[in-house]
């Protein structure tokens, strides 16, 4: 019997870890073949052996997602190997710093929009070709309820300002898309899962009470599959309902 998503490749960034890990592990169970970027050789290594050991295939793609000229050549690789790219992955995020807005500095401002919204905008700019090139080209964007709730968000100003943009980049990448192409795009609110980012912003929450990467990974990969039709629309993870993105009040 077929594997679900066999002879689809993915591409995973921030895979050797948190959600990225999880998805990475369960795409790869459900048939694709993992191209698994992150900054850590290591963590890629150890992902490379669990996904071996689920009777998977993945390409470890070293990077800092910084280096937008290294994301070009990983386009260009990607399209000499394999002609196309089924599945996008935009996982890798960084909380930056927890303070007032006034008191962020512009190494710290320049670093959290070059990895939440840059880097995701030169991937798209990279993989549009190839995910249009699949005969149903999947991007499903981890996002966060902060990017929707500032006034909800004080001193995770920068993380909620970084994450509206990144909504704003998929869901303009939706629109671009939904007509001329069998592209799809997806933004994800993931709630509150056990990853180190959310420790980092939660030191005192007990870990246990909150769902693994691995729980949340089934539902994660539904939406990279061919028969997953929605586009430009918010998924509320939590509450497993799928939203409109609502207008300016």
């Amino acid at each position: 019997m077929a594997l679900p998503l066999a002879n689809r490749i993915a591409l995973v960034t921030g895979a050797s870890r948190g959600i990225g890990r999880g998805l990475a592990k369960e795409l790869a169970r459900q048939g694709a073949h993992v191209v698994a970027l992150a900054r850590t050789q290591g963590g890629l290594e150890e992902l490379d052996d669990e996904i071996r050991a689920l009777g998977g295939e993945a390409t470890l793609a070293p990077c800092d997602i910084r280096d937008f000229d290294a994301l070009d050549r990983l386009g260009l690789a990607i399209h000499q190997r394999w002609g196309k790219l089924d599945i996008l992955v935009a996982n890798a995020g960084l909380l930056g710093p927890v303070t007032p807005i006034a008191h962020i500095d512009q190494k710290q401002w320049d670093e959290a929009i070059a990895v939440n919204v840059t880097a995701n905008y030169r991937l798209i700019r990279s993989m549009d070709p190839l995910l249009r090139a699949s005969d149903a080209g999947r991007v499903v964007a981890i996002s966060s309820g902060a990017g929707n709730k500032a006034d909800l968000s004080a001193y995770k100003g920068m993380y909620a300002i970084s994450k509206a943009a990144l909504d704003a980049l998929m869901r303009t990448y939706a629109a671009e898309t939904a007509t001329t192409s069998n592209v799809k795009v997806t933004i994800v609110n993931p709630g509150y899962v056990r990853t180190k980012m959310r420790a980092q912003l939660m030191p005192g929450e007990d870990p246990l009470t909150l769902p693994t990467p691995d729980d949340i990974a089934p539902k994660l990969a539904a939406l990279c599959s061919p028969e997953w039709m929605e586009t430009g629309k918010l998924l509320q993870l939590p509450e497993g309902k799928l939203k409109r993105f609502q207008g300016p009040a």
